[in-house]
């Protein structure tokens, strides 16, 4: 199962990013997975619960945005959408599409921080002191 790899690997990356923010606690990491990029969402969010426990991450949350594969054409300059396994024949003019401009990505999109709560300092009341007669 490499989706616990990768976690591990995300989890290593935003605790180095998240290391300029100190006291900051990460509450939300934003995931961009291509379809190409042959991740399991259920088993990459399975392995991030099992990759960030014992972390400053643990209890964040991953959000994955799945991506779809587009293909260009660079007869016409068409990008298509393809899903499953179909042909890379451009679907408006019939030429085989130049390659793939999505679909392989996997990315963090972005860390939400959550700012440490400040401490109100402790007001003290001063004792009167005693005038000395």
């Amino acid at each position: 199962m490499h989706e616990l790899s990768i976690a591990a690997s995300i989890v290593e990356a935003v605790t180095e990013s998240a290391a300029a923010y100190p006291g900051a606690r990460v509450t939300k990491v934003r995931l961009r997975v291509g379809a190409l990029a042959s991740i399991v969402e259920d088993a990459l969010q399975f392995c991030w619960d099992l990759a960030s426990e014992g972390t400053p991450l643990a209890g964040a949350a991953l959000v994955i945005k799945m991506l779809p594969v587009i293909v260009h054409c660079d007869a016409c300059g068409a990008d298509f959408e393809i899903e499953g396994v179909q042909t890379l024949r451009c679907p408006r003019c019939g030429q085989l599409a130049a390659g793939i401009s999505q679909g392989r990505e996997l990315e963090i999109e972005s860390i939400e921080l959550e700012e440490p709560e400040i401490a109100e300092p402790k007001m003290h009341q001063a004792k009167p002191v005693e005038e000395q007669a």
